[in-house]
């Protein structure tokens, strides 16, 4: 049985009481927008919501004397500090594609389901304007709303853990002089769930990068070129689109890999099937060290001996839909991309055609 993506719905068991709201920062354009849909969660709704800290400290909400009863209710957390996971039925974004990703950032596990306006730049991620966000969001709360299920990457960073020695007067207990000497003190292991793309780079080196590619244990190509691109269906119309790749409805489960700038002229990207495992790792011979990011985010150097292992995870992130996901996505390509915009063709006339 192949399911129909349309036929993925939005259901609560029971009514969904708390919403965690997400502003884009530093944008005086979602104030007020901000504050008209607080008020109507808390007041219409009687909805507890959950806003970041750092959002209220801004002046213009901590100034308003005519949003301070508002504000009272709120219950605020720090990212990286306060864990909400648990507490969160549904999420609301107010901004631009980056919010969204955002959102995906804050839950490492299992993610509510979420709401995104668009009131930022480019809005290919996010479905919904705000002019009628009364009855959208009334729809939300009552559960009458498609679905897609965005899959995320689950990545593990593995690197050998180097500390430096201190040695005095630069000689060590054997009479050996060492300046800068670095010591294997075992091995530290990080994880992130991606919702875009995994970025293997060369940094700042003015050398090409050289990483090897493994899929399910083989190696099946090393990458000499500015870097490589691991992205998920959601991530094909993001930077692996700006590298030249394909782009993939979210409801495929497929992972891409994609060179960036490769020093070949037959690297083209690559499909795989969702749920094999990649693993990067520096080449033995490589000249530099190269840098990871994900989502754009937490970048780090990885140096030779570390590895970065990427598989699809069990936990996607479910984007609520404007119309339904085949729809909403075509939408997304026209107004944000100008996919196959042209002028058209004029049709013959009566006498050209005799």
């Amino acid at each position: 049985h192949i399911q129909d993506p349309a036929s993925q719905r939005l259901t609560w068991n029971k009514p969904p009481k708390s919403v965690l709201v997400i502003k884009k920062i530093r944008d005086a354009s979602l104030l007020q927008p901000f504050k008209e849909l607080c008020v109507y969660l808390t007041e219409e709704n009687n909805m507890i919501v959950y806003v970041e800290k750092k959002v209220l400290e801004d002046p213009a909400i901590a100034n308003d004397e005519n949003f301070g009863p508002v504000k009272k209710k709120f219950c605020t957390f720090r990212e990286d500090y306060d864990d909400i996971s648990n507490q969160i039925d549904f999420i609301i974004c107010l901004g631009g594609d980056g919010t969204l990703l955002y959102a995906s950032s804050l839950f490492q596990g299992s993610v509510p389901p979420v709401m995104a306006f668009h009131l930022g730049s480019l809005g290919f991620l996010t479905p919904f304007n705000f002019e009628n966000f009364q009855s959208q969001v009334t729809q939300v709360i009552e559960g009458n709303a498609a679905l897609v299920l965005r899959s995320r990457l689950k990545v593990k960073v593995v690197k050998e853990h180097r500390e430096k020695m201190t040695v005095q007067n630069g000689i060590e207990e054997n009479g050996v002089v060492s300046a800068n000497l670095e010591k294997e003190v075992g091995k530290q292991i990080m994880q992130y769930q991606v919702l875009n793309e995994v970025v293997v780079d060369r940094g700042p080196s003015s050398y090409l990068s050289n990483v090897d590619v493994f899929l399910d244990g083989h190696l099946i190509t090393t990458v000499q070129g500015d870097g490589v691109i691991v992205s998920t269906p959601t991530g094909s119309t993001a930077y692996a689109a700006a590298a030249g790749a394909s782009m993939i409805h979210p409801n495929v489960p497929a992972i891409m890999i994609t060179p960036i700038c490769p020093h070949s002229l037959s690297f083209r990207p690559i499909v795989v099937p969702a749920g094999v495992e990649l693993k990067i790792m520096l080449s033995p011979d490589a000249r530099n060290t190269a840098w990871v990011s994900f989502d754009g985010r937490k970048r780090q150097e990885i140096c030779h001996g570390d590895s970065i292992s990427i598989t699809t995870s069990c936990y996607p992130l479910p984007s609520i839909c404007f119309r339904e996901p085949v729809s909403d996505w075509f939408e997304s390509l026209a107004q944000c991309l100008h996919w196959n915009v042209r002028k058209k063709q004029n049709n013959f006339t009566v006498e050209e055609e005799e």
